[in-house]
């Protein structure tokens, strides 16, 4: 029962956060977000684009960066995280949103997803992101100024981090179960 209102709870933050974070993006001010693009690779923020509707696959927090994370999937890769496929079909697409947290004002021993601090992005794509070995295509925006923006060290540090993982295809996340 616990899990389940965990679960729930998070769900809730999430999509709360999220809104609120969608209106955002579609002020004028940010219109220029779409258009931003890593500066190895050219992944733009509007690849992701929808990425609002994507499914929840997991969440994660970085005691390193105080950061609560949602992932999410795209069809493609949740339909393959949820069949346990050992290695991810074309299209599909891993998004993480990482917040910083705070304390809950109205619940004292709990805390909540405060402001986005960065959107990151993986895409399986063989025929683009084979120049590593591992078919997958990496961007990351971080938050600087209360404006996105690419970031400047490319996609290396994803690369070599990922590359821990490649026995599950470079993948740290796995569809955790709500029951």
């Amino acid at each position: 029962m616990k899990e389940i209102f965990i679960t729930v709870s998070l769900g809730v933050l999430f999509l709360t956060a999220l809104f609120a974070q969608s209106k955002n993006l579609k002020t004028k001010d940010t219109i220029s977000t779409r258009e931003l693009k890593m500066p190895d690779n050219n992944l733009t923020f509007k690849m992701i684009e929808g990425y609002e509707d994507y499914k929840i696959v997991a969440t994660h927090f970085r005691t390193d960066k105080n950061e609560i994370r949602y992932i999410l999937a795209n069809p493609i890769g949740y339909n393959a995280l949820k069949e346990k496929a050992k290695v991810m079909p074309e299209g599909s697409k891993i998004v993480k949103i990482g917040w910083s947290v705070k304390k809950m004002p109205t619940f004292a021993n709990a805390l909540e997803a405060d402001e986005v601090q960065r959107v990151e992005y993986m895409v399986k794509d063989s025929k683009k992101f084979n120049a590593n070995g591992d078919n997958w295509g990496y961007a990351r925006f971080v938050k600087k100024e209360g404006k996105y923006v690419a970031w400047d060290k490319g996609s290396k540090g994803c690369i070599s981090c990922h590359s821990a993982v490649k026995e599950t295809d470079y993948l740290f996340t796995k569809l955790q179960s709500t029951h």
